[in-house]
């Protein structure tokens, strides 16, 4: 029966639970206020945390114990899909909280560009070594820990791109388009693997692909093609987001810089650019507003 294959793992699904409580309380806390969090970005940030859920939780996370490509496709959704969805729920307010922690905010030299892409590849390709992924599939512990680690890796690389943390000067648009397609290029390399690597990588479905017809070989490269396919979809998915948003935060930046001059508040161009890439459009028009004097 398909409702038995729902399942309840809870050292999964407690850093869900645990991400919803705070990002609730912070919400709660901003509301009413300028750095209120808008509705989208609590959408984003709930259907992230669905994603996931639901995933670990559905019949597609009992046949991930079975088949390779249903493992695969469990880990797209969660360090992909869900992932991603994580930090468009974000804001500059939403982590002041954890970056007055010195540790934490220490910790934001993560996100830069050039250590997030190696360190989401380095997560990447070592639990899909044999030995890494096969020991992920016989104890909860490190599965969990595998979960975890693609989201949080997951989260990171895509902070850059879509998150509010301040990113280097010279990580302009060109250079953000050259980014998701090295993330591409390293998934890709992984896949081409899957696909064209010969004989099965992995022997612990051995059983699960047994049961369902399925010889260890078909079901590499049909994890392969899965894989190949989401990131297809997801790069040209994010290329359009990407010019989307530096249109709209183009036009944003400008009427900033416009009102300023109109009121006479100083305002360079790099402040007006970090508050429209942090989400503080809002709280910074308003600062204008109460330090100018006079109409627009």
């Amino acid at each position: 029966m398909l409702a038995a294959a729902f399942q309840v793992a809870p050292l999964q699904l407690a850093p869900a639970l645990i991400s919803v409580v705070l990002y609730a309380r912070r919400v709660a806390t901003l509301r009413g206020t300028p750095r209120a969090v808008p509705p989208i970005r609590q959408a984003a940030f709930s259907a992230g945390v669905l994603v996931i859920a639901g995933v670990l939780v559905s019949p597609l996370g009992s046949l991930s114990e079975e088949l390779f490509w249903a493992h695969m496709a469990e880990h797209l959704l969660i360090a992909d899909v869900g992932a991603l969805l994580l930090v468009l729920g974000l804001t500059g307010p939403v982590l002041a909280p954890i970056l007055r922690i010195r540790a934490f905010d220490r910790l934001r030299i993560l996100a830069h560009p050039l250590v997030a892409l190696p360190l989401w590849a380095i997560d990447l390709y070592a639990w899909h070594v044999p030995a890494l992924h096969e020991a992920a599939l016989h104890h909860d512990g490190i599965h969990a820990l595998q979960h975890l680690c693609f989201v949080y890796f997951g989260a990171n690389v895509w902070m850059c791109l879509f998150g509010p943390l301040p990113m280097p000067a010279w990580f302009t648009t060109g250079w953000k388009a050259g980014y998701i397609l090295a993330v591409r290029l390293v998934g890709a390399a992984l896949a081409n693997a899957l696909l064209f690597g010969g004989s099965a990588f992995y022997h612990a479905y051995a059983a699960g692909e047994a049961a369902h017809g399925l010889s260890p070989d078909s079901d590499q490269v049909a994890a392969g093609a899965v894989m190949m396919v989401e990131e297809s979809l997801l790069t040209i998915g994010l290329f359009c987001w990407l010019f989307l948003r530096a249109a709209r935060e183009n036009d944003e930046r400008q009427e900033l810089l416009d009102l300023a001059t109109a009121r006479g508040v100083p305002l360079t161009d790099e402040r007006a650019g970090r508050a429209v890439a942090a989400g503080r459009t809002a709280e910074l028009r308003a600062r204008i507003e109460r330090e100018g004097g006079g109409e627009e």
